[in-house]
């Protein structure tokens, strides 16, 4: 993975100072995989990447699952790495046009990957993987470009879903 870590380092994803997460958590470093997933070649790398690590793990899925707005990029670009259709969940339900928080075609009983940018606390994850259960979906799969280390692989392991980061923030930070 050096050539994704230097790649995350080169497009300017990794900045230091005072940030808080999203979680709400302080830190001294914050990683914005939006300046990743807006670079062409980095985004390529990162489907490629997860792309690698789906066949690495045997894994087949029915569809992605891209979480608007962050990992959007991410789950199209691997839709179009695999060939695997992808959907797009909502956090919350907008009050105009159909009012879906799941966007794209989702069959009850499809197995369906989610693909995040960042991981922390596996808040909206968790979340948005509940959304998908309760739309018939079996999902057993998490991918993130990043973890944080802060406890998102046991929030993650609690509802039943393992969890595989492509880069560990005290790998990327050394």
């Amino acid at each position: 993975m050096d050539d994704l870590h230097q790649a995350l380092k080169d497009c300017g994803a990794l900045q230091f100072g005072d940030f808080t997460l999203a979680s709400g958590a302080k830190s001294k470093y914050y990683i914005d995989i939006k300046k990743a997933s807006t670079d062409p070649k980095v985004l390529k790398l990162i489907a490629e990447k997860m792309a690698a690590q789906l066949k690495d793990m045997g894994l087949k899925v029915d569809r992605i699952a891209g979480i608007v707005l962050g990992s959007i990029p991410l789950a199209t670009a691997l839709s179009l790495e695999t060939g695997i259709p992808y959907v797009m969940v909502r956090k919350e339900k907008k009050d105009h046009g159909t009012g879906k928080l799941i966007e794209g075609t989702l069959n009850a009983g499809e197995k369906v990957l989610v693909v995040e940018d960042v991981i922390t606390s596996a808040g909206s994850s968790v979340v948005s993987i509940k959304t998908l259960r309760v739309a018939g979906a079996v999902v057993e799969d998490v991918f993130s470009v990043i973890d944080r280390e802060a406890g998102g692989t046991e929030a993650l392991k609690e509802i039943g879903v393992r969890f595989s980061p492509l880069v560990r923030a005290s790998d990327l930070l050394q």
